[in-house]
């Protein structure tokens, strides 16, 4: 359990840079993950709503020659599996009613899942209204739960933890208009007692700053460095030093 006991250790913030393997090329990958792995990036999250280009090992191959960044895999669905990472995020969609994203697609992964030698953590995937439709959404056929139901967030949240599952992940989703409000981060947080991960409309190192003291313990940042990789840096230091 060396990446979960990373995520649950309390002595600093930590910083995700999500990779899209069908958003990147060898050349700007390996500029991505090189100036991760000098902005003391914490991990690197790998996956996407679709894989249309099949080069999902191509891309972890190239993570792990020019970085030494823990791989986790952040899987849009059962075909985004590979024992080339160090660990996989297993999502279930508790904050929507589809039964395949619940559990469905989970018991056609576990049998590769068992024979891995990848690290399995349980957890619970809530999808937060960014203000626009979103790929996860649309792929999942799930309806997030309103930016303004804090409430809802969080019996979401605690009914996860009671279920089992060891992380909480809240996603506006990629390309998110809106980060998640700070008041339904702290609210939820103070509810749970694992890690709470955020994500989705984090673009600035205020905004990755706020989000941290309303209680994120991991954010995740992924369309905003696609577009600016000088942000990998920004946000590392602003992050860091919490």
């Amino acid at each position: 359990m060396k990446i979960y006991s990373s995520f649950i250790n309390k002595t600093s913030k930590k910083f995700a840079v999500l990779i899209d393997p069908d958003k990147v090329n060898s050349e700007n990958l390996t500029e991505i993950v090189t100036v991760a792995q000098n902005s003391f990036v914490d991990y690197i999250f790998v996956g996407g709503s679709l894989l249309t280009n099949n080069n999902l090992e191509v891309c972890i191959k190239i993570i792990k020659n020019n970085c030494s960044i823990p791989v986790v895999l952040f899987p849009g669905n059962t075909m985004q599996i590979s024992d080339k990472a160090d660990a996989i995020l297993f999502l279930s969609l508790i904050s929507g009613r589809n039964a395949e994203m619940l559990i469905g697609k989970h018991v056609i992964a576990a049998p590769y899942l068992k024979k891995s030698l990848l690290e399995i953590i349980p957890t619970g995937y809530m999808l937060i209204d960014s203000g626009k439709s979103t790929s996860v959404s649309y792929m999942s056929n799930s309806i997030p739960i309103p930016a303004d139901k804090e409430d809802i967030a969080l019996c979401t949240a605690m009914a996860g933890e009671m279920l089992g599952l060891k992380l909480i992940y809240m996603d506006g989703g990629s390309g998110a208009d809106k980060s998640i409000k700070e008041s339904m981060i702290y609210n939820v947080k103070q509810n749970i007692s694992v890690p709470l991960i955020i994500g989705g409309g984090i673009r600035t190192p205020d905004i990755a700053v706020r989000t941290c003291k309303a209680g994120a313990d991991i954010i995740v940042v992924g369309s905003a460095v696609e577009k600016n990789i000088n942000l990998i840096s920004a946000i590392s230091d602003a992050v860091h030093i919490l």
